[in-house]
């Protein structure tokens, strides 16, 4: 299967979903088998597609905060 079918497979799976759905799909996909990747990738390509520079520059503050913050948070006790 190309890259272009797995896109399109994936935007047809939750193309007629409801917001509701939809945030059921990305929430119940994070963090699990790394399988739902993919389809987060596209879902994010969209969003990122069809969103402005202010938000793409917001977005990137995030993921950059995440990660500084994650390197240097202290071990989780488990």
């Amino acid at each position: 299967m190309s890259n272009l079918d797995l896109r399109q497979a994936i935007v047809r799976r939750v193309q007629d979903k409801t917001g509701e759905e939809l945030t059921d799909v990305i929430e119940s996909s994070i963090g699990q088998d790394e399988r739902a990747l993919p389809g987060l990738g596209v879902l994010f390509e969209m969003i990122w597609k069809n969103s402005a520079e202010p938000e793409h520059s917001r977005m990137v503050e995030t993921l950059y905060n995440h990660l500084h913050l994650t390197q240097t948070a202290p071990p989780s006790p488990s």
